[in-house]
């Protein structure tokens, strides 16, 4: 048995990854990245830089991206869930402006690769959710960016009411509240 499963996304690149887990009375085992065996699902990232973010039920980060120094990220949950999306916003893909979500948990232990061209974001769904990722380049804030969640023209289905959450009392940051739409990006000529 492999010790990774990748699931298509019906986007180029992006994909669900299934760990193969061992469990016993004693707890369980799981690689969570394992060079070789990535590149055999076509991931020939080298990743440089580990995130880990904690959140109470209702934050909502994203949706991030950057301008240059673009990238790609292998996320996980390992305390909580997440509902976890990705926007294609790679000049020239055929699927450009479309999203897909995922919901992460420390229970399902699946994880989510983006490549580089995305925007990300994700909503806890519940308290002290931790959140960790992987990303193929370092931080670079003078090119931090990103999309408006809630952007009616990209119509993410956040599912608010299947989570038991109001819209009304998301936790965003300030910077998320005012990110640009898809339009002002396209506008402003960005290319990823």
């Amino acid at each position: 048995m492999a010790k990774f499963n990748k699931v298509e996304t019906g986007i180029e690149g992006l994909i669900i990854i299934e760990p193969q887990v061992f469990g016993d009375n004693r707890g369980f085992f799981m690689e969570t990245f394992t060079k070789k065996d990535f590149e055999k699902l076509g991931i020939m990232d080298e990743f440089v830089q580990d995130n880990h973010s904690k959140s109470k039920k209702g934050v909502l980060r994203g949706l991030h991206f950057q301008t240059k120094f673009t990238q790609g990220k292998l996320i996980r949950v390992t305390a909580g869930r997440v509902l976890d999306v990705g926007i294609d916003l790679r000049h020239g893909s055929k699927t450009f402006g479309k999203w897909f979500k995922v919901e992460l948990t420390a229970e399902n232990k699946n994880m989510f690769y983006l490549p580089k061209g995305f925007a990300h974001g994700f909503i806890a769904l519940e308290d002290d959710t931790e959140f960790q990722y992987k990303c193929t380049d370092y931080y670079a804030p003078e090119y931090d960016s990103g999309i408006l969640w809630n952007d009616k023209d990209i119509g993410i289905d956040w599912e608010f009411e299947k989570y038991g959450l109001n819209e009304s009392e998301i936790v965003l940051s300030e910077k998320d509240r005012v990110q640009q739409t898809l339009k002002e990006f396209i506008e402003k000529g960005i290319r990823l």
